[in-house]
């Protein structure tokens, strides 16, 4: 691997080249200057109630963040009224290979596998397996007789860090979908350290089932829907899918999502024919500038085998065009393209808050939480100009997107950066989105 400062001395030298490759490549405010792409219907921004010179303005701020080097490269996608208006690829998916960011490159999506896997599970939902407030133990049984991790107290003598205390309640399925099952994780809690020991002992030849029997075996940071915690509850929801539909989460989403509603290109892991549109993995070197931290090549854990360990926590690759087609299928009440996954009622169901007031720490004040998506309540304290009622998550490499059922529109933007905390792009691509609106 080459030096930071010679890799950004040979990305200056190619700078005008970049700029010059991806000029062309986003929306200049008139369906023809789209990538021609099937699945994905286009219109001119103005039909839509949306401003084609405003959104031109989206493209002049992710570029920013490219020339800055502040990421490699950025995709984004802006559709309202289920036709794209905006749908831009601006710098390079791979800087050390020279390779330029293209409209179906593959990126890593982590977290947002939740939202598929939590469809995945609401489909069998109605097809009557369970009920939202089943013990998830009678699936699971694993999960029978929980305890929880509580402080010593300072009278009592306790060899550890803490006392356990029988569950006060089973946890459930709702639970598990909304992330308020107390389930130990990596972030916080008195099980934290156990967490990550559990997570040491994991072999490549581990399957989810292997890891969530170990992780029902850990207490729980507190008693099942007390509060809302973020962790691997949606590893047990993709579980849950397996053992009630009798297939692997990944037979279960080609067959059942992927296929119908043509999204070739979202896996668990990629197939090595698929490499050559896969983006490389960067994080912020010392001066904020970004520096490789994994080649797109067969050796990515998002491709090499055995291809066993099918994570609905955040497993998937996948593409601009396919994510956007799934959201579609949620923002058209449940159909797309004859293809019906889902109820409008159940989208309604899984778009609604179920976590009251308790704080949703990862996105903030002014926000609840659903069935696999975080829920815009209150506009003041939230900070977005997203509605009240839209829904959205993020994934750990920095991909973000929302659905906006008021405004119905949909906005996506993948790139390939961790940590991204430092950095203001999901905010601004919301923000330069909205302001486009007109009507």
């Amino acid at each position: 691997m080459k030096t930071s400062t010679a890799r950004w001395s040979m990305y200056g030298a190619v700078w005008l080249t970049a700029i010059l490759m991806t000029a062309g490549a986003g929306l200049r405010g008139a369906p023809a200057d789209l990538p021609e792409m099937d699945g994905v219907p286009t219109a001119e921004a103005e039909t839509v109630g949306m401003s084609s010179a405003r959104l031109e303005r989206l493209d002049r701020v992710m570029q920013g963040y490219v020339d800055r080097e502040e990421v490699a490269g950025v995709v984004t996608l802006v559709a309202r009224r289920g036709k794209v208006v905006h749908f831009s690829a601006t710098g390079r998916r791979d800087v050390e290979q020279q390779r330029a960011m293209t409209h179906d490159t593959v990126f890593r999506m982590a977290s947002m596998t939740k939202p598929i896997a939590s469809v995945a599970l609401m489909m069998l939902y109605e097809e009557g397996h369970f009920q939202l407030r089943d013990p998830i133990s009678r699936w699971l049984p694993e999960f029978s007789d929980m305890q929880v991790a509580v402080p010593s107290p300072e009278q009592e003598r306790i060899a550890g860090r803490y006392k356990l205390v029988p569950a006060a309640r089973p946890i459930t399925v709702q639970h598990v979908l909304t992330h308020t099952a107390g389930l130990a994780n990596t972030y916080r809690g008195l099980t934290q350290t156990d967490f990550q020991a559990m997570t040491a002992q994991r072999k490549p030849t581990d399957t989810v089932g292997d890891m969530v029997k170990r992780l029902a075996r850990l207490p729980l940071n507190f008693h099942p829907g007390d509060r809302w915690e973020y962790g691997r509850a949606t590893d047990v929801v993709g579980r849950l899918v397996e053992v009630m539909s009798g297939q692997t989460l990944d037979a279960f989403l080609r067959e059942r999502i992927f296929e119908p509603l043509d999204m070739p290109d979202t896996h668990f892991y990629l197939p090595k024919s698929k490499l050559d549109r896969f983006a490389a993995l960067y994080g912020p070197g010392d001066d904020g500038k970004i520096v490789l931290t994994e080649a797109p090549t067969a050796e990515s854990r998002f491709v090499r085998e055995p291809h066993v360990y099918f994570s609905g926590a955040g497993g998937l690759v996948s593409t601009a065009r396919d994510y956007f087609r799934f959201h579609q299928m949620m923002l058209n009440g449940g159909e797309l393209d004859g293809a019906r996954l889902l109820s409008r009622k159940t989208i309604e169901l899984m778009t609604a808050n179920h976590t009251g007031d308790y704080g949703i720490w990862l996105a903030g004040p002014g926000y609840g939480f659903g069935l696999g998506y975080a829920v815009v309540t209150d506009l003041g304290p939230s900070g977005t100009p997203r509605s009240e009622g839209s829904y959205y998550w993020g994934g750990a490499f920095g991909t973000i997107f929302w659905v906006d059922p008021s405004e119905e529109l949909i906005g996506i933007m993948l790139t390939q950066v961790r940590p991204y905390t430092h950095l203001r792009i999901r905010e601004d691509l919301a923000t330069l989105t909205y302001q486009a609106i007109v009507d």
